[in-house]
């Protein structure tokens, strides 16, 4: 049997191996014979690390078929198939082993085993109806405002309901969002969705119990919630800042669909994956800010990937103890534990090392620039979908590179680290201490 942490990658690689011989089937293909290979796996790596990225048109080249393969894989994904599986036998069978409990934990980041059961049926119930409710405010304005039938309209409002909760990015349009750019109601419903998906299950499940009282919300819920709050700013101004005057963004606008664009833009690059400009023809300003916040990417336990936004926070609150020279980390009244800020560096140092070296890989390999390739080397790894429309020019090497920061990016760099050193082994003795020159 295999250990928790193992199992966490090896379903997402089973996942991804099963929608692709799916998405093989000549019927989800457009044209002659079954789809190209690159194509399909490419899709599927994307669909179920909920990512979004593409290297052919989701719109043309995939049927009707393919379109509801590729929302399954995202549901499944958003989901986490450790945890969908764990939630299907939570309502048929009512109990849970202790293996699937721990999986589980694993899967959606919790600390306490005994949180498993409840949350999941949480899970399940505030999910569907989520994406019940935004289906039905999509599909209505697709019927009302485009004139589509009540079929297509029901439909694009499903898919863009659960690619936007599950922070999926794939649409079912040529050029992404950016033919419904004037749509503030359009725009700003899938923008809450992205939001929302994005700040991660317990997270959620907590706010529901304690809205009222953000006194008592845990030192995770608090830095989830006010660390997406600060990024979301930040990153709506630096895009409204930036692409103001830039005629082939929202320079043209009026003012008011200015501000609902950069408002998308706070939300979008944290790992959306949807788009209502060309992010080829953005400023510098602004891919480089997209791919800090790609990095960053949003919550633990969500469907956004990233180092996530606690891991970031604590670094930084690692840095202002050092400035103030405070003898240990403290965030409230709570004390940070050493292994947790450990933890955190290691992440951050190895998506660091890792985005890097797949950026220099992909300058080595195709002819793109350095903004394009570090914006779609953070895009697969934040699991966020934007592109500066390069992706399907890429050779097979880079892509495949990009598929495996996505997989990374999706399972995390800690369960990927896990699954091959389960534990760390334990030191019976302290060694003498020495300090090395810093600086």
């Amino acid at each position: 049997m295999l250990h928790p942490v193992r199992l966490l990658p090896v379903t997402f690689l089973l996942g991804s191996l099963i929608g692709t011989a799916l998405l093989m089937i000549p019927a989800a293909h457009n044209g002659k014979g079954s789809a190209d290979i690159m194509a399909a796996s490419f899709t599927s790596v994307s669909a179920v690390t909920v990512t979004g990225l593409v290297n052919v048109d989701t719109a043309t080249y995939w049927t009707t078929f393919g379109h509801v393969i590729i929302l399954l894989l995202a549901q499944i994904g958003g989901f986490g198939i450790v945890t969908l599986a764990t939630i299907l036998g939570v309502f048929v069978g009512g109990r849970l082993g202790l293996r699937s409990r721990m999986a589980a934990q694993v899967d959606l980041h919790l600390t306490n085993l005994g949180d498993v059961v409840p949350l999941l049926k949480r899970i399940a119930l505030v999910m569907l109806a989520f994406e019940l409710v935004l289906a039905a405010i999509l599909g209505w304005r697709f019927r009302t405002e485009y004139d589509e039938s009540w079929g297509d309209a029901l439909w694009n409002g499903l898919f863009y309901a659960v690619m936007g909760f599950n922070n999926a990015g794939f649409t079912l349009h040529t050029d992404s969002l950016v033919g419904f750019a004037g749509d503030a109601w359009l725009i700003l419903t899938i923008s809450v969705a992205v939001f929302v998906g994005a700040v991660g299950f317990p997270v959620l499940a907590e706010l529901f119990r304690r809205w009222r009282h953000p006194s008592r919300w845990t030192i995770h819920t608090r830095l989830t919630v006010w660390g997406s709050l600060l990024l979301f700013v930040v990153g709506a101004v630096t895009f409204g800042l930036a692409e103001w005057n830039n005629s082939a963004t929202i320079g043209t606008m009026s003012t008011f669909d200015k501000v609902v664009t950069s408002i998308e833009g706070g939300v979008m690059p944290r790992s959306g994956g949807f788009a209502s400009v060309d992010y080829g023809q953005a400023t510098q300003e602004t891919t480089l800010i997209g791919s800090i916040m790609m990095f960053i990417g949003g919550g633990s336990a969500s469907t956004a990937g990233g180092i996530k936004i606690t891991t970031f926070l604590l670094l930084a609150y690692v840095i202002l103890a050092e400035v103030r020279g405070d003898p240990e980390v403290a965030i409230g009244s709570r004390k940070i534990g050493s292994q947790t800020l450990r933890q955190a560096l290691t992440i951050a140092l190895l998506a660091v090392m890792l985005v890097a070296t797949s950026t220099l890989a992909l300058l080595a390999l195709g002819d793109v620039s350095t903004d394009e390739a570090l914006f779609e080397c953070s895009s697969a790894f934040g699991t966020a979908g934007l592109s500066m429309g390069v992706t399907g020019d890429l050779p097979a090497a880079s892509q495949l590179i990009l598929m495996f920061l996505m997989f990374v990016g999706r399972v995390g760099t800690v369960a990927a680290a896990s699954a091959l050193a389960l534990r760390g082994r334990p030191r019976r003795f302290h060694l003498p201490e020495e300090r090395p020159i810093i600086g």
